[in-house]
């Protein structure tokens, strides 16, 4: 028992310190400053690549005013419309866009309404070099909604002149057994008849504003932003890296010291 008692520990305990000075992290990213600098130029150079190769975006913008009824009445609603062209119209033009390409429409068309108008708004952020698209993918959206609102209007105005056929000959009737009770029963059938001349008069068709009229100013992309971000993304991950860096040769020297034991 004396003789294993007095045998010297040959087991290797390592010695760790749960407390790192300022000056030791000082330390440590001097001794891996060039990892850092590595990092930072990369993130910071390919950030300034990417904003200078990106190609310029405008707004593309077409403006259509709805077909209506009168001045207060719309033939079909501003969401009514913006649903169809969502859900149908649009779709139709990328189904054909694939067809003839074999690839995706590269850019997507947004509708808008602003409030208390009869105007859609049809906008599209792209580059110049996908202008003649852009300008005949909204010229097909505009056309197919033109044909519907026309058709409408066609509707309309049949149901219109069909009332108005129906009061001349219910006047025409009056007229030829007039008596004198029958005096504001005509008077009213022909008031009724004026009402809706007007309105056939008070139709109107959609009419064409803009057609992907080009924006002034750039949309895209935003160079100093991107920059920017590439500036303090190489700092945060050039930190990392060095630290990360002194952190494996540390392993890498206690696992040496280990194995030599």
């Amino acid at each position: 028992m004396e003789e294993r008692r007095n045998q010297p520990n040959n087991t290797y305990q390592p010695e760790y310190s749960d407390e790192i000075s300022l000056v030791d992290l000082a330390a440590t990213f001097i001794r891996r400053r060039r990892v850092f600098y590595a990092v930072f130029l990369l993130c910071t150079l390919g950030g300034l690549a990417y904003a200078l190769l990106t190609p310029e975006k405008f707004d593309y913008v077409s403006l259509v005013q709805l077909a209506e009824k009168d001045s207060e009445t719309l033939i079909q609603t501003p969401e009514t419309v913006i649903a169809t062209l969502e859900a149908r119209w649009l779709p139709e033009q990328q189904v054909l866009y694939y067809a003839e390409n074999e690839s995706k429409l590269p850019f997507g068309v947004s509708f808008q309404n602003t409030k208390d108008t009869a105007l859609i708004r049809f906008t599209t952020g792209t580059t110049v070099k996908q202008k003649q698209q852009v300008e005949e993918v909204h010229a097909a959206l505009i056309a197919k909604l033109s044909q519907h609102q026309e058709n409408l209007i066609r509707i309309e105005e049949a149901s219109i002149n069909a009332q108005i056929k129906s009061l001349s000959t219910v006047i025409d009737s009056m007229a030829g057994k007039a008596t004198d009770g029958d005096g504001s029963a005509l008077s009213a059938a022909i008031q009724r008849k004026s009402a809706l001349e007007n309105a056939l008069q008070s139709l109107g068709n959609l009419e064409v504003i803009v057609s992907a009229r080009q924006s002034i100013e750039k949309t895209g992309p935003k160079r100093s932003l991107i920059v920017a971000l590439a500036v303090v993304l190489g700092l945060m991950l050039g930190i990392f890296v060095a630290f990360m860096a002194e952190f494996g040769a540390s392993v890498k020297k206690q696992l040496a010291v280990t194995d030599g034991r």
